[in-house]
C-alpha cells in the first residue's frame, strides 16, 4: 500500500470512530429540542416526558460495561457494526410511534445500542493505536463528542422545526457508518479470536485495583460536575438575571467549545509536560475556580468568560481520565474497562441532580455551584497529593 492510501486509510479509521463516538451524544442532543412539540402534539403527561430525553443515560450506563465485556470476547467490530444497525433501526423508529410507552422503549434501547457503539468503537481504538497515540486519538474523541454536544441540538432543532418526526429521521446515518466500519477495519474482523478463558478473572482482578477504581471515581465525579453546570448554570440566568433561551444555549456552546478545543490540542501536551495527574489535578482546579465564582458574577459576558475557563478544565481532565484508564488496563480487556468507564460518566450524569438538587432547596444557586466547587477541588488535592 503507497503511503498516500495508508493516510487516507488513517483518515478514514479516526474518522469513523469519531464519528461513531458522537452518535452517543446524538441520542439526547437530536430529540431535545423536539420534545415540547412532541407533548403538545401526542398529549403526553409532562411529567413523565421528561424521561424521553433522559431513560438513554440510564441504559447506556448498564449495557456499555456489558458490551464491552462481548467485545473483548468476540472482538470489537462484531459490537460495533450490529451496534450501528441497531441504532438507527430503534432511533427511526421512534418517526412512527405515537404511543408514550413505545416510544420510551425504543428510547431505551437506542441507549442500550449507544453502550455498545462506545464499547466497539473504545475497542477498536484500544487495538490500533499504541499508547502515545491511543492518548491523541482519545483527546480527539473526547472533543468531537463535547463538539457534538453542540452540533446535535441545533440540527435536531433545525429538521425538527419541519415536523418533529423528521428529527428522528437523522438517526439512519449510523447505517452507513457501519458499512464504512466493516470495510475500514478488515483485520480486527478477520483476526483469529484470543483465548478468553480467563477475561472475566481478569477484568475483576483489574476493576479491584485502587488505580481504577480511582479513576473510575474520579470519571463519575467529573460528570457530576460538568452537569451542574448544564443543568443549574441555565437556572440561574433565566431566575437570577432574567436571561432567556438563546443567552443560555451560548453560555453551554461557549463551555462545550473551549472543552473540546482544549481536548483536541492542549490536554495531551500539558500531560505530557506535567504528568498525566498534574493536568487533571490542574483542570479540576480550574473548574473549582470558575464553579464558585458563577454565583458572584452579574455580568452575562464576565459569565461567558467563566464558562471559557471551565471548558478548559474539563477538557483537560476527561480525556486524560480515559487515557488513564487506557493505559491501567491489558489489551485484552481495555474495551471492557473503556466501556465500564463511559457508563461511569454516564452514570455521573444521572446523579448529578440527585447529589445536587437538596443543595437548591437549602443553599440557592451559590449552595450548588460551591459544592461542585468544593468536588472539584478535592478531587484535584487528591491527585496533587499522590504526586512523586
Amino acid at each position: 500500500m503507497t503511503d498516500t492510501k495508508l493516510v487516507q486509510s488513517e483518515r478514514m479509521r479516526l474518522f469513523i470512530i469519531l464519528a461513531a463516538g458522537s452518535l452517543i451524544t446524538m441520542v439526547g442532543g437530536v430529540a431535545s429540542p423536539v420534545l415540547p412539540e412532541v407533548i403538545t402534539v401526542l398529549d403526553f403527561d409532562r411529567a413523565l416526558a421528561g424521561n424521553l430525553v433522559s431513560i438513554h443515560a440510564l441504559t447506556i450506563a448498564l449495557f456499555s460495561p456489558i458490551l464491552g465485556f462481548v467485545a473483548d470476547k468476540m472482538g470489537p467490530l462484531r459490537v460495533l457494526v450490529p451496534s450501528l444497525v441497531l441504532y438507527s433501526i430503534f432511533g427511526v423508529a421512534g418517526a412512527f410511534l405515537s404511543d408514550f410507552w413505545l416510544l420510551l422503549a425504543s428510547r431505551a434501547l437506542l441507549g442500550a445500542t449507544a453502550g455498545g457503539i462506545a464499547a466497539g468503537s473504545l475497542g477498536v481504538l484500544g487495538k490500533l493505536y499504541d499508547q502515545e497515540r491511543r492518548a491523541q486519538i482519545i483527546a480527539y474523541a473526547t472533543a468531537a463528542l463535547t463538539i457534538a454536544g453542540i452540533v446535535f441540538p441545533l440540527l435536531g432543532g433545525t429538521v425538527g422545526s419541519l415536523h418533529w418526526r423528521y428529527a428522528f429521521a437523522l438517526y439512519s446515518i449510523a447505517f452507513p457508518l457501519a458499512i464504512m466500519a466493516v470495510l475500514a477495519f478488515p483485520e480486527i474482523k478477520n483476526r483469529r479470536k484470543p483465548n478468553t478463558t480467563n477475561i472475566s478473572s481478569e477484568l475483576k482482578r483489574v476493576l479491584l485495583t485502587a488505580r481504577v477504581l480511582e479513576l473510575l471515581i474520579l470519571v463519575a465525579l467529573t460528570a457530576a460536575i460538568m452537569y451542574s453546570v448544564v443543568i443549574y448554570a441555565p437556572m440561574y440566568l433565566k431566575e437570577e438575571l432574567q436571561l432567556g433561551t438563546v443567552a443560555n444555549g451560548v453560555l453551554l456552546a461557549t463551555r462545550a467549545l473551549t472543552a473540546g478545543l482544549t481536548s483536541a490540542l492542549g490536554a495531551k501536551k500539558l500531560a505530557k509536560r506535567y504528568s498525566i495527574q498534574g493536568a487533571i489535578a490542574l483542570g479540576f482546579g480550574l473548574m473549582a475556580l470558575t464553579l464558585f465564582t458563577i454565583p458572584l458574577l452579574d455580568y452575562y459576558l464576565l459569565l461567558l468568560v467563566s464558562a471559557s475557563i471551565f471548558g478548559m478544565g474539563f477538557g483537560l481532565v476527561l480525556p486524560n481520565l480515559y487515557s488513564s484508564l487506557s493505559n491501567a488496563s491489558p489489551q485484552e480487556i481495555r474495551s471492557s474497562i473503556l466501556a465500564i468507564g463511559i457508563g461511569t460518566s454516564f452514570f455521573g450524569q444521572f446523579l448529578s441532580p440527585v447529589l445536587l438538587g437538596p443543595m437548591l432547596n437549602h443553599g440557592g444557586f451559590t449552595g450548588v455551584f460551591n459544592t461542585a466547587s468544593v468536588m472539584a477541588l478535592l478531587a484535584g488535592g487528591f491527585l496533587l497529593r499522590r504526586m512523586p
